[in-house]
Formats: C-alpha cells, sequence, structure tokens
C-alpha cells in the first residue's frame, strides 16, 4: 500500500512541475512579446482603441517610398498625457460622425537620422512627384521640411486627421503611380482622410494650415480639427495641418531614442 502511494505522489508532483513549467514558459514568452515602454508612455491602442493608425514610416507610403528605420508596427506611441487627452476627443467628434486617425506618433531619434541620411541622397527623386513636386530635394533642410530634431521625438506630438466614423484605410500601392499630394482629393494617393486640401506629409505651401488657396469648404475642415485640438491642449504647427504638440508636454527638453514596439497592437 505504501508503495502505491509513492506512486501516486510521484505522479503528482510530476503533473504539477510540468503545469508550473507551462505556466513559466507562458509567463516568459508574454514577457519577451510585450512592448516594453518607458514610464510616462503609452500605447495609444489600450488608452484610445476607436482612434484609427496609419502609420505611414512602417510602409512604402511616404516620402521616402519605402519603411523608415525603426517602424516596425502599424502602432502609436506616445507620452501618457497626450494619449490620455486624444482619447477625450473622440466621443465628442464620434457625435459629429468623425473620428481620428492618426499617422505618426513618437518617433525615435534613428527614425529621423533615416530622414536625414535620405535627404542627403539627392538622386533618389523617386517621390517627389508625389510628396515635393516643387521643392528641390537639396532645399528640404532650408525650407524647414526635413530636420535633425523632431518634436515627435518628444513623444507628445502627433500627425493625424478627421476621417467618417465606421470609414476605413484603402489598400495603397503607393509605388505604383505617382500621386501629386497637391491634386484634387480623387487623383491623391488613396485616404480615407476627409478632403483636407492635401495629401499627409505633402512639402508644399497649400499644407500650411491657413493657407487661403485651398477653398473655403477644406479651410473650414482645417479649423475644425484645429479647434478641437486646441480645446484638447494641442497647438498646431501652421505649416502643417496635420501637425500637433501637447501644449503642456511632458518631456519638453528631451529627445527619446527608445525602439518601438515589436508587436502590434491593434491594426486598422
Amino acid at each position: 500500500m505504501a508503495s502505491g502511494n509513492s506512486s501516486i505522489n510521484k505522479l503528482t508532483r510530476r503533473a504539477a512541475l510540468a503545469v508550473g513549467i507551462a505556466c513559466l514558459g507562458s509567463t516568459l514568452t508574454h514577457a519577451q512579446s510585450a512592448p516594453q515602454l518607458p514610464d510616462g508612455f503609452s500605447l495609444l491602442s489600450e488608452v484610445a482603441p476607436d482612434i484609427q493608425q496609419d502609420i505611414r514610416y512602417r510602409g512604402n507610403n511616404n516620402f521616402l517610398g519605402r519603411p523608415v528605420a525603426g517602424y516596425s508596427a502599424n502602432e502609436c506611441v506616445l507620452s501618457t498625457e497626450a494619449a490620455n487627452a486624444l482619447a477625450e476627443i473622440q466621443p465628442h467628434l464620434a457625435a459629429l460622425g468623425f473620428g481620428l486617425k492618426v499617422y505618426d506618433c513618437y518617433r525615435p531619434q534613428h527614425a529621423v537620422d533615416d530622414f536625414v541620411e535620405w535627404a542627403q541622397l539627392v538622386f533618389d527623386q523617386r517621390m517627389k512627384a508625389s510628396y515635393y513636386p516643387d521643392v528641390p530635394k537639396a532645399e528640404l533642410f532650408s525650407q524647414g521640411y526635413i530636420a535633425e530634431r523632431s518634436g515627435h521625438s518628444r513623444g507628445s506630438t502627433v500627425d493625424l486627421t478627421l476621417v467618417p466614423l465606421d470609414s476605413e484605410q484603402p489598400e495603397v500601392d503607393a509605388l505604383a503611380r505617382d500621386y501629386d499630394c497637391r491634386a484634387p482629393v480623387a487623383e491623391r494617393v488613396p485616404d480615407n482622410s476627409l478632403d483636407m486640401g492635401t495629401a499627409y506629409d505633402c512639402f508644399d505651401a497649400l499644407s500650411h494650415t491657413f493657407n487661403a488657396a485651398v477653398g473655403d469648404a477644406v479651410l473650414a475642415r482645417r479649423r475644425m480639427l484645429v479647434n478641437i485640438m486646441n480645446t484638447a491642449g494641442f497647438d498646431n504647427y501652421d505649416q502643417e495641418w496635420w501637425h500637433f504638440t501637447l501644449r503642456d508636454e511632458p518631456f519638453p527638453e528631451q529627445y527619446f531614442d527608445f525602439a518601438l514596439p515589436q508587436t502590434t497592437g491593434t491594426e486598422q
């Protein structure tokens, strides 16, 4: 009888050990895959899951025509204060039939460095017709379109637009043809954004927020976006209708270079 009890005890211990190892393995796998962010930063998908994310520098649909260093996922990271402020806007817009869509959020310094290196390759002009048709690439620095430091690296600057509620970003092959970012909306790169007068990241005077040349209807949409963002504590950069920085940003003098998460949140 004692021998039988001993065998049962051994089996019980082995079963418990197997369960423990399995739980440990699951914990380690989760820990390795979970995004590790510095204190004070959050994933927008966790704070405001209803805000669409179309992270342009992750793929080819951008002024470089290729993925940018450091962008491995369709995931917006922001200072927690900035993410919470955006979350407060979304319900008010939803009542009007609109929502927010972000194009870019926190940008690590090594991604900015990639921009700088690209700008110095003056013979790489494949996206000129689509994104900077009237600006010589050699003048992107002097005209303020590219800089060696970006407010995005402080974590509280975001590029965004307004979209119809429940709309989706269409599939795009940005390299299949040239899309003039200043053209009428039907001739620009496909986007579910409201017509804001130019495509996102259009290096042109028409992108200046209050440029009257875009017409009254577009100007009214831009003003609506600026006003609602101002109410939430964001200031607009007046040369880019899409560019906003949290007025009381928590890291006003600090430029970060931590890696963006390797895992994706909700793909939109």
